[in-house]
């Protein structure tokens, strides 16, 4: 069954240490963009809605740059696997693993997310 989202109180929550964290709702992930929430530990998170619905999140800091900026990158897929380019340098995230594409010594968080 497809949800229409327009019409649900579908809460987006990441699992954080503690439990599950509400982040937005879902009514405010724009299919293919980005936005960026603010974590109780004071780190951000750049959460994700791909055109399948499908939700994911990962770090907001590029490791490469620096800033908070993930959020903000283009999302596509690289055999089969979807993935956010970083809006500074374009390295390419995994959005389910956090690992980068470009090199693979490098990694960012990824959370587990969920809609409910």
């Amino acid at each position: 069954m497809t949800l229409a989202p327009e019409t649900t109180d579908l809460l987006v929550q990441l699992r954080l240490e503690d439990g599950w964290f509400t982040v937005c709702d879902l009514r405010r992930l724009v299919p293919g963009r980005g936005i960026a929430a603010l974590l109780p530990d004071g780190r951000q998170v750049a959460v994700f809605r791909d055109r399948a619905d499908r939700l994911y999140a990962i770090d907001n800091r590029d490791p490469f740059g620096g800033a908070a900026v993930l959020s903000r990158g283009l999302t596509g897929t690289h055999r089969g696997r979807p993935f956010v380019a970083s809006p500074l340098l374009k390295q390419r995230f995994d959005l389910e693993t956090g690992q980068c594409l470009d090199d693979e010594s490098v990694r960012v968080t990824a959370y587990e997310v969920r809609g409910a």
